[in-house]
């Protein structure tokens, strides 16, 4: 009986999903509908579903396991992903919706490195657009494992068919639906995942005999926890700060911020959006405490994956709740993993269709970018599917090193693009490609740092992707010939346009880069 209440709850949960993709379809007309919504969708769209797209299973997943494992000092995270949360909506949000309509009406990050800069050659859209290929790649991967993971916690099924089912409802609804369909799903996953984070620990507080009680069974448990700096150092605490840099370089995060209808709305979601965030963060905390004093208190339940703790929200919600309203809670958890692959997808394949084949000269027709872009969502699933194989791959690994990658290749250059005037093509290739590849290695092979000055801790490959992009992109530019006059004018139409709300595509009076 149990699981026929969490399969009803999960059947209604998938067909509205699909069914928002299906409304979604039909407003869908081409290749700009798709990919960015035609700059339509309401704030509070925008705020919720750039909050959904970005938490992901992090936050009922990822960030409570760490926290119930090692405890409050992996708050650092959390802190540093909020401030640079705040940064972001305050100062990139508003003048990166204005300029990526003056610069030749840009409707993908790529594209609009390209158009900013006047890139005659291409090179800035096809590296960004290569980049976020292979980066995201990896961060569709994490949500697919993460699907596994609520399968194998709520059905005790086989995590391979979890993998499927999750992934194969979420290509199917952006498959049809595309960045509206992202868009307004995202709405009801944030809402659901925002209630979900509210309701799980708070029952679960009083469960375990209220605040006091708990506090004192998580001090049994480890009276460290509390502690901001118990068992950490000084470069982990600063790897985690690391985190906020990450904000300013993700693709399927910025692009929420082209898509309004005026930098005007950039002030409207900062209140939504920052509001929405602190409370999951704050509920993700308070699960993992909830957590420990549930499973100091009752020691013949044990938490289904005892390694990362991952499964945590998911264990709470199906021994706290009715099966029936434990399946609309741990919905949270899919409403988190889908919200952020469809994103991801969505951006994916607006890269491969509009900028690498576009950039490489192949003309296509607004239909042929939409069908493009389907075909794309289908190809990186696959291998993203691949990808998530093994079972033993934690969904933290995998994002932190996603976001590592856009944080050091596209941090720097989006801020220098939209504060610095003198940024130029060459500054920002060379920049955005050395912190690729400085993420991208030091992640993978974790030198060992203990000759220097890290003690034994590994330095998050952000820190020195984004110091290095940063500087080659600011001496390179220095030592180049200036940008072209238009690229100044379009900057100067940029910061008039913050004054009045309204924004010009000058695109009409001058070819943009190709």
């Amino acid at each position: 009986m149990d699981l026929a209440f969490k399969l009803v709850a999960l059947v209604v949960y998938f067909g509205g999903m699909i069914g928002i993709g299906l409304y979604a379809f039909r407003r869908t007309k081409g290749g700009e509908d798709y990919m960015l919504g035609g700059r339509q969708p309401h704030p509070f769209v925008a705020a919720l579903s750039a909050g959904a797209s970005d938490m992901s299973g992090w936050s009922l997943m990822g960030l409570p396991g760490a926290l119930y494992m090692s405890g409050m000092v992996e708050a650092w995270i959390a802190i540093g992903l909020t401030v640079g949360a705040g940064l972001n909506w305050i100062f990139v949000a508003p003048r990166l919706r204005q300029y990526t309509q003056i610069a030749g009406n840009a409707i993908t990050v790529p594209s609009y490195f390209g158009n900013r800069l006047h890139d005659r050659t291409n090179i800035l859209r096809i590296a960004a657009g290569l980049i976020i290929l292979v980066f995201f790649t990896f961060y569709v991967s994490s949500g697919m494992v993460a699907g596994g993971v609520f399968f194998q916690s709520m059905f005790g099924g086989p995590y391979l068919t979890g993998l499927l089912l999750v992934g194969g409802v979420t290509i199917l609804y952006t498959l049809f639906g595309g960045f509206l369909g992202a868009s307004y799903t995202d709405v009801v996953q944030g809402l659901i995942m925002l209630v979900s984070l509210i309701i799980v620990p708070i029952t679960a507080m009083f469960v375990v005999g209220g605040p006091t009680a708990m506090f004192a069974s998580v001090r049994e448990v480890d009276p460290s926890f509390g502690s901001l700096v118990s068992g950490g150092t000084w470069v982990g605490i600063l790897s985690a700060l690391a985190w906020g840099l990450g904000y300013f370089g993700q693709p399927h995060i910025i692009v929420r911020f082209m898509a309004p209808r005026s930098s005007r709305d950039a002030k409207y979601g900062t209140i939504v959006g920052m509001s929405w965030m602190i409370l999951c963060v704050t509920g993700a905390v308070f699960t993992a405490m909830a957590g420990l004093a549930y499973f100091q208190q009752n020691r013949d339940v044990q938490i289904t994956d005892a390694t990362n703790g991952e499964s945590v929200f998911l264990d709470l919600a199906q021994v706290l709740f009715h099966p029936l309203i434990a399946g609309i809670l741990l919905a949270a958890v899919l409403a988190a993993i889908m919200s952020t692959i469809s994103s991801q997808l969505i951006v994916t394949t607006s890269a491969l269709v509009e900028d690498i084949v576009g950039g490489a000269g192949v003309k296509l027709g607004d239909g042929a970018k939409l069908w493009g872009g389907r075909i794309g969502v289908l190809v990186v699933s696959v291998v993203a599917v691949i990808l998530a194989l093994d079972p033993e791959s934690s969904v933290l690994a995998l994002v932190a090193f996603a976001w590592a990658g856009f944080g050091a290749a596209f941090g720097p250059i989006v801020l220098l693009s939209l504060f610095w005037r003198r940024l130029t093509t060459a500054g920002a290739a060379v920049g955005m490609i050395s912190g690729a590849v400085v993420a991208f290695v030091w992640g993978q092979f974790e030198p060992d740092v203990s000759w220097g000055l890290f003690g034994e801790e590994h330095l998050y490959e952000i820190i020195p992707g984004f110091a290095i992009c940063l500087v080659l992109a600011v001496v390179v530019s220095l030592i180049t010939p200036r940008p072209p006059a238009k690229a100044m004018e379009e900057y100067d139409d940029m910061l008039d346009s913050l004054a009045t709300g309204e924004a010009r595509d000058r695109s009409s009076e001058e070819p943009a880069a190709a």
